[in-house]
């Protein structure tokens, strides 16, 4: 059955995931007016986010309350919401996906808020194409505490996509609901291209810096560590064009540019090493490696960082 995309104006809200993405969705969202719950697992996160609230830092200063939490998505099946963030790591999507499936049905859309690449894919198999966006986002935050977020950087505007055209206008609503709530969004044609364009970014620097124990831009001070974020994203580039990604004539000096501006910043890769968890390195170089395979391209940089990446992970 296809997806109900006529006069959709969602009233609920869910946020999955209390870590520093899903507190600046909710908090942002929150802060607007609207009826939000988030959700997340353990109880630590989630206390502060009611009282005293989410707090912001950095870039964009804001707080917000919270007024309902849940720790469990099977939850939601009470009063579901129509629209779903998921902002939790990636490695933890076929157990949400699959949590949603129990009460999804047409006219709830999810959006994947993740980085790396095809992490929509892994929501519409469980929730089919036609209830799921994907969501590109252009800021850098860090959890200093439970509900404290320092935002390193906010390079507005975001974007949302559909997977299918019959979503479209219902993921134009979710462009115009995040705008709203200070959260400039545009609702984009061909995302993969952008997904990709991040992706390698990340993939660049964020491995490295998981891998040493650096920040962004000690790694790129470093002129031993700046050649092989360098090398990576060289690499990159010609896994995405060798698989007819769009990154236009002049992005390496883009990426060059834009890496440079790093600041003294904890990517979240960094974050999950030091704390023991697992990465979302498979959606991001794990995924190069892919993709370099199926076009028949090398891969070096990204399967050695890969490698040393899984070796940190418990």
């Amino acid at each position: 059955m296809g997806a109900n995309t006529e006069k959709f104006a969602p009233k609920k809200i869910a946020v999955i995931g209390a870590g520093p993405v899903g507190c600046v969705v909710a908090a942002h969202l929150a802060s607007a007016g609207n009826d939000v719950v988030l959700c997340d697992v353990f109880e630590e996160l989630l206390a502060p986010a009611r009282d005293p609230g989410i707090k912001i830092q950095g870039a964009v200063t804001l707080e917000a309350r919270i007024t309902k939490t849940l720790r469990s998505i099977d939850e939601l099946a009470d009063d579901p919401p129509q629209l779903i963030f998921v902002t939790a790591k990636a490695t933890a999507l076929p157990l949400i996906s699959s949590a949603i499936q129990s009460f999804h049905k047409p006219g709830i859309y999810v959006v994947s808020w993740q980085n790396g690449i095809d992490t929509e894919l892994v929501l519409a198999e469980y929730l089919g194409r036609e209830s799921v966006m994907r969501a590109v986002v252009n800021f850098g935050v860090s959890l200093t505490a439970p509900a404290q977020v320092t935002m390193g950087f906010h390079h507005p505007p975001h974007w949302v996509q559909e997977l299918e055209e019959v979503s479209k206008d219902a993921a134009q609503v979710v462009c115009d609901l995040l705008t709203a709530a200070k959260l400039p969004t545009r609702h984009a044609t061909r995302l993969v291209d952008q997904i990709w364009q991040k992706t390698i970014l990340n993939a660049a620097l964020s491995s490295v810096c998981a891998v040493t124990g650096m920040t962004m831009s000690q790694v790129l001070h470093d002129p031993f560590l700046h050649e092989t974020v360098e090398g990576l994203v060289k690499e990159g580039i010609t896994i995405a064009r060798a698989n007819e990604i769009n990154l236009g004539w002049d992005f390496y000096r883009y990426a060059m540019k834009y890496l440079s501006s790093a600041g003294d910043h904890k990517p979240s890769m960094l974050v999950d090493i030091e704390n023991k968890r697992m990465t979302e390195v498979e959606y991001i170089n794990g995924q190069m490696v892919t993709y370099a395979d199926i076009a028949g391209v090398d891969a070096p940089y990204n399967r050695m960082i890969r490698s040393l990446v899984k070796a940190l992970e418990p």
